[in-house]
């Protein structure tokens, strides 16, 4: 499968001013093969070495941090010379905080040996307070496949071209195939092992299985890394995500996930949940205005999974909806939807401010606002072709933006302010 994310590392590769990277993201995203994917193809050749149950290769970081010991000691452990154009790869650094450490004087003493360092928990690890090189690294984040890396996986590639170049008059006659497709994606998401089950076997069954697995393999993380005293509350969070998100009102509310519950008892799991890249916490804003960050409201928020497909498996919604027209986009009142897009946004973003607006008194919600340099732009999302946007309509009247983006199932058309765009073109708004 190709990832969009080779570009990202090929422009590290050839910055002047290439630092360490550090990659970011959930556990099972891909980072190791695309790390190893991207030494096979763009290097002469990789080393590979992970910290994990690795007592000899820690032992290397002990002591003075020199970096000439360091790299010759690491030549031994592979078996051969590592030279400029060999690709260094440390997984699951934050095994091995000494060796977080050493990447800044590699960055100061030997900058022409290109290093990339992952991590499933390196983000929890930070949260602790874990001691950074501050400004002598790159980060980069990796995400689940979006919809169009999906279309690439699955053979769609002419479609795909298509939409990369905004053709919707030429993708007009295939609307409803799109959206077919996109009705696969809802059910398979873009966890790298779901998609390949699906790509070799065309097994929705299959691909549930592996999804069900990879959430057990979570839910081992929350026992094994997490402190006892914390571990009941991570699992409460993480089990409430799909009732949070199929309420009419998506803002996460402590009281559904047990009687009595408060912000300051769960703030933790939040938190470790978050830093470990397994959900997205998205606020509210109380006015839409430069910059968003400004107007964040830190008591009211969203809660999103880090992919569709292991939403709709805790979820337990059933392959047989994929035949079952739009009812399929409209299970848990769109919320399938909602986090789609979300999940689109952040893959394309490049750090794009996201949140959500309401009014106070609640009776009108806007699904997404977003900051792009200088400008602000609204988002509604529709699970269906019914276009009847009450709360992007009093947005629109109340604060009078030059530009408003509406994802929808109904094909593409542009007014004067709201640009109607197919739900499987996400990553136009980043044109």
């Amino acid at each position: 499968m190709e990832r969009h994310a080779i570009e990202q590392l090929i422009n590290w590769k050839n910055n002047i001013n290439r630092k360490p990277l550090i990659i970011q993201g959930a556990r099972q995203v891909g980072k190791t093969w695309l790390m190893k994917e991207f030494g096979k193809k763009h290097f002469s050749k990789y080393a590979y070495f992970i910290f994990e149950k690795n007592e000899k290769l820690k032992s290397i970081f002990q002591g003075d941090l020199n970096t000439h010991r360091i790299l010759e000691s690491l030549e031994i452990l592979a078996g051969f010379k590592i030279d400029k154009d060999t690709l260094i790869i440390f997984d699951e650094i934050q095994d091995c905080p000494d060796a977080i450490t050493s990447l800044k004087y590699f960055n100061e003493e030997l900058p022409e040996y290109p290093i990339i360092a992952a991590g499933s928990l390196l983000g929890v690890s930070m949260h602790k307070g874990l001691s950074f090189p501050v400004g002598k690294v790159n980060f980069m984040t990796l995400y689940p496949l979006s919809f169009f890396e999906f279309l690439d996986a699955i053979g769609e590639q002419i479609k795909l071209d298509h939409l990369k170049n905004n053709n919707f008059e030429v993708l007009k006659p295939f609307h409803d195939d799109l959206i077919a497709l996109l009705k696969k994606y809802f059910f398979v998401g873009g966890m790298p092992e779901a998609v390949n089950s699906y790509v070799t076997e065309r097994d929705f069954n299959k691909v549930r299985t592996i999804q069900k697995e990879i959430l057990n393999a979570y839910a081992h993380d929350f026992s094994k890394h997490i402190p006892i005293s914390n571990q009941a509350k991570v699992k409460l969070i993480w089990d409430s995500i799909p009732s949070q998100l199929s309420k009419e009102n998506r803002k996460f509310v402590y009281g559904h996930i047990e009687k009595g519950a408060r912000a300051k008892d769960f703030e933790d799991a939040i938190a470790w949940l978050e830093a470990c890249g397994l959900i997205y916490k998205i606020n509210k804003i109380k006015k839409p205005d430069l910059p968003l960050a400004a107007y964040k409201d830190l008591s009211a928020f969203k809660l999103f999974m880090v992919d569709l497909g292991l939403l709709s498996a805790m979820a337990s919604l059933d392959a047989k909806a994929l035949i079952s027209g739009n009812e399929f986009f409209e299970e848990f009142k769109g919320s399938l939807t909602e986090q789609y897009v979300l999940q689109q946004l952040k893959i394309y973003s490049n750090n794009l401010d996201i949140y959500y607006w309401a009014k106070d008194t609640g009776t009108n919600e806007l699904d997404f606002v977003v900051q792009k340099t200088n400008e602000i732009i609204p988002i509604e999302v529709k699970a269906t072709i019914n276009l009847q946007a009450k709360s992007l309509k009093s947005y629109i009247e109340v604060f009078n933006p030059s530009k408003a983006i509406r994802y929808s199932g109904a094909t593409y058309k542009k007014n004067e302010v709201i640009t109607d765009i197919p739900l499987y073109n996400v990553p136009y708004i980043m044109k």
